[in-house]
């Protein structure tokens, strides 16, 4: 996890390492040829949709002292920024990055090491006229780390089918997709993005007593704009890579003892380029702080690469 400081570091694309020997008085220098090669450190990323992070304030902490993550993506913080209980993550020796909202929505980032290039909603990447109203709502913060574009998302739930709230979504996932693209085309090669959708992409990312079919979070427009905007672009489920069977949610409803009857959906994801996926070396769901006391209905979601 993390940065392992006692590890040899060698640029990448160094054509050879020169060595050289003293035998007495003799001076033998020689060559050793080898191909380029690049050293990965190793990363945690996890995403977390807290449900209120004054609420949750001592489990996220407890969490993050019991798993010091490179970094951690919220959502849902439910705070203005000047409100955001910075001292207490800064305590836990992380930096914070927040893009708050009062009572609603709201995101945030937990970054060991500082961030570099921090943006704020669509707008970083796209023009104002394009994104309209769907900055309004503080769901997207983006950052990068050794290199790894980091996008951290909180998708609206979209209420009922055929609402206002519910076209809103879909114009958003639209938008999302442009983002993306347009990110990729600025040159950023390895990418994390990653939160709650509010999608269950597949039937097995539903408990089976569901009755999904026309249900917001799984009909069928949802998932294929999350297949148009996300997958099609070339981005892999982590989760998936190593945990291919249902019967794995990150979301229980607080009522009907969802949890305690595992009545689940898997609506948090962690979408990795290429590069990145095939760099993963796990992804799980740890419902741990799910169990207790006043917790958020979401659990955390933790992939390595």
């Amino acid at each position: 996890m993390g940065i392992d400081t006692g590890a040899l570091r060698l640029k990448p694309n160094t054509p050879y390492i020169h060595i050289a020997f003293h035998l007495g008085s003799l001076y033998s220098p020689f060559t050793i040829h080898h191909p380029p090669f690049t050293i990965h450190q190793k990363m945690q990323i996890a995403t977390w949709n807290v449900n209120s992070i004054r609420t949750r304030l001592e489990i996220v902490t407890n969490w993050l002292q019991q798993h010091p993550v490179d970094v951690l993506c919220l959502q849902e913080i439910k705070v203005t920024d000047e409100q955001f209980p910075l001292a207490a993550i800064e305590a836990c020796g992380y930096h914070a990055y927040i893009s708050g909202q009062k009572s609603y929505n709201g995101v945030a980032m937990f970054s060991k090491q500082p961030l570099t290039n921090v943006g704020y909603g669509f707008q970083g990447m796209l023009a104002p006229e394009l994104v309209g109203d769907l900055d309004e709502q503080k769901r997207v913060i983006t950052g990068n780390l050794d290199g790894v574009g980091i996008v951290n998302l909180y998708v609206p739930n979209g209420n009922l089918f055929g609402s206002d709230k519910y076209a809103y979504k879909l114009r958003w996932l639209e938008l999302l997709g442009k983002y993306l693209k347009t990110t990729i085309e600025s040159g950023q090669q390895s990418i994390c993005v990653c939160g709650d959708f509010n999608i269950a992409l597949e039937d097995i990312d539903i408990h089976s007593k569901s009755t999904a079919a026309d249900r917001v979070m799984a009909t069928l427009p949802e998932r294929e704009l999350l297949r148009k905007s996300v997958l099609d672009l070339g981005f892999r489920d982590s989760f998936r890579k190593f945990t291919p069977e249902g019967g794995h949610f990150s979301w229980w409803d607080y009522r009907q003892q969802g949890f305690e009857r595992n009545r689940g959906w898997r609506i948090d994801h962690l979408y990795l380029t290429p590069d990145l996926f095939d760099r993963a070396t796990s992804c799980a769901i740890d419902i741990e702080p799910r169990k207790l006391v006043q917790p958020s209905d979401h659990a955390p979601v933790i992939v390595e690469f």
